[in-house]
């Protein structure tokens, strides 16, 4: 018999047991909620190896595509193979440092006496009797990771933090695919989805908390255009295709509304929150630019900020945005999966196993750290960085992401024989040219030399492990010196809380967002150029 891993635990398995079956026996946690008949889609599992050992798609699978499956409906069809699978649940390495900003509490639910009432337009609205406490949820809807902040709207305090891989992944490791997924047959699962997998979660808050759900009173929603307008049920189509823009960004754009910002319903949106519940999505900036980007802008206080600075927000699309009050640019780079485990034959999601820092001695031999202490199996984006840093810094890689010895790869872990090879380095000069062609146009585009610049804001769950050094050697960020590159952690979510806190602070970050100039990269007449120059592992010069 052979043995079936499931998130790298191996266990025995038996003809004709579920997958489902199989998650239980390790006491693995597989979301359902209809029952495991098929119907509710979301026991979402990726078969790494075996695919063949296992039954047929059933019709109730015919949404998914490549080696994902529903863990309710492939079986076990034969013990003498290798059957390796991954629930798309596995806990992320949650990012709990960051910047915090202390702001008035001005939430849109508020108690007065035995009542739970609306700060709306109209004035108060009594929506529910008081109960104990009013809770709202901060959601950071990452094209990779999401994150939820609970939050007691009466202190401010955050008391409970959820975290879970996107499950949409099934339609795409990035936006484009997600897009086109989304315009086929199966339109919206990925919503769907989406939101079963937060209604889990929000189960799991209750319970730990012995609160109910009658207690949440508001949803705020920040992600990039794609991922906020999937979540409403907007159609994405048209930010798939050039000018790349929401449908809520051209009617804004035409003054058919006043703002990019959403708001509507939690039983619309079929949250199980407060039936009278309601859910905020923040304002867009432009294109891919989205309300996570503005988050990251109220969480910096960029409305309040007198000298210019630079913020970075790395990740599958990585934003650009420069300025201070006065005025500000920003940019998308789409960088691709490659530094998030994509691309990567080794590649993999920050996870216990994932390489995390390399270093290489003078015998070019690399010694590597990873998640959890335990045996590598793999290696995520802070530890690619540090690796592709460390061969330049030894000469065993040039400029160009050639090894001067002419081999074909590079072992950096002799644990698993784990291996970088040049068509890894070519994916991530790739990646790494989009993140360079980003920071280097809009730094032009503003005109300003780069010391006159008071900080560089690193944000994002990735942004948080990498070595800041490393990422300027080899020209992943700005030549900034050390001192001035700041990392601010999940500056999305933090921006997320205040919007659900301050109704006040909505307002100023939605004005802001409409006076921003989006720099399109790809119109620059020297895109090329700087995409060529982008790809050597080099640091960014001047422009």
């Amino acid at each position: 018999m052979s043995p079936v891993y499931l998130n790298s635990q191996k266990l025995d398995a038996n003809t004709n047991d579920s997958l489902f079956d199989l998650a239980d026996s390790l006491s693995v946690r597989v979301p359902t909620s209809c029952g495991r008949t098929g119907e509710c889609h979301e026991c979402i599992v990726e078969v790494r190896k075996g695919t063949e050992a296992l039954t047929p798609p059933t019709e109730e699978e015919k949404f998914l595509r490549g080696n994902y499956r529903l863990a309710c409906q492939a079986c076990v069809t034969d013990t003498e193979v290798d059957i390796d699978f991954a629930v798309l649940r596995r806990q992320p390495r949650i990012l709990t440092a960051g910047t915090k900003r202390e702001i008035k509490l001005q939430p849109a639910y508020v108690r007065v006496e035995d009542e739970v009432v609306f700060n709306g337009a109209d004035g108060q609205v009594s929506v529910d009797k008081y109960r104990g406490a009013i809770y709202g949820i901060a959601a950071d809807l990452g094209t990779t990771t999401v994150v939820l902040n609970l939050v007691n709207l009466e202190t401010g305090e955050t008391v409970y933090t959820a975290s879970f891989e996107n499950p949409q992944r099934f339609g795409g490791s990035d936006i484009m695919n997600r897009i086109s997924y989304d315009g086929g047959k199966d339109a919206g699962e990925l919503r769907a989805v989406m939101v079963s997998s937060i209604n889990f979660e929000i189960g799991e808050m209750v319970r730990a908390l012995k609160i109910r759900r009658r207690q949440i009173f508001e949803f705020v929603a920040v992600g990039n255009t794609t991922m906020r307008d999937l979540f409403f049920g907007i159609d994405v189509q048209s930010i798939g295709t050039r000018p790349y823009k929401s449908l809520i960004e051209d009617e804004f754009r035409e003054s058919k509304r006043e703002t990019t910002a959403l708001t509507t319903s939690a039983a619309e949106l079929e949250l199980r929150i407060n039936p009278k519940a309601t859910v905020y999505g923040g304002p867009l900036i432009a294109s891919h630019l989205g309300a996570d980007t503005a988050a990251d802008l109220l969480a910096l206080g960029i409305e309040d900020q007198i000298e210019p600075v630079i913020l970075v927000d790395v990740g599958t699309n990585t934003e650009v945005v420069i300025g201070n009050r006065d005025r500000l640019l920003a940019a998308s780079c789409p960088a691709g999966p490659a530094f998030e485990g994509g691309e990567v034959t080794y590649g993999m999601p920050g996870y216990d196993g994932a390489v995390e820092k390399v270093t290489i001695d003078e015998n070019g031999e690399a010694e590597s750290q990873a998640i959890g202490e335990i045996d590598p199996i793999g290696i995520c984006g802070s530890g690619l960085i540090d690796l592709l840093a460390e061969l330049r810094r030894t000469n065993l890689m040039n400029p160009l992401g050639k090894f001067e010895d002419d081999s074909n790869e590079y072992e950096f872990s002799s644990t698993n024989n784990l291996t970088i090879s040049r068509a890894d380095i070519s994916a991530l000069a790739q990646a790494k040219a989009a993140n360079y062609c980003g920071q280097a146009i809009v730094l032009r585009e503003y005109g300003l030399p780069i010391e006159k610049f008071e900080k560089l804001y690193l944000a994002g769950g990735f942004a948080n492990y990498v070595d800041e050094s490393n990422a300027i050697d080899i020209g992943f960020i700005a030549n900034m010196p050390l001192e001035k590159v700041e990392k601010v952690g999940n500056a999305s979510l933090e921006g997320a809380v205040i919007m659900l806190l301050s109704t006040v602070k909505r307002v100023e970050i939605e004005k802001l967002t409409a006076t921003i100039e989006h720099v399109e990269l790809e119109t620059a007449p020297d895109f090329f150029d700087f995409f060529v120059e982008g790809c050597m592992f080099k640091p960014m010069e001047s422009v």
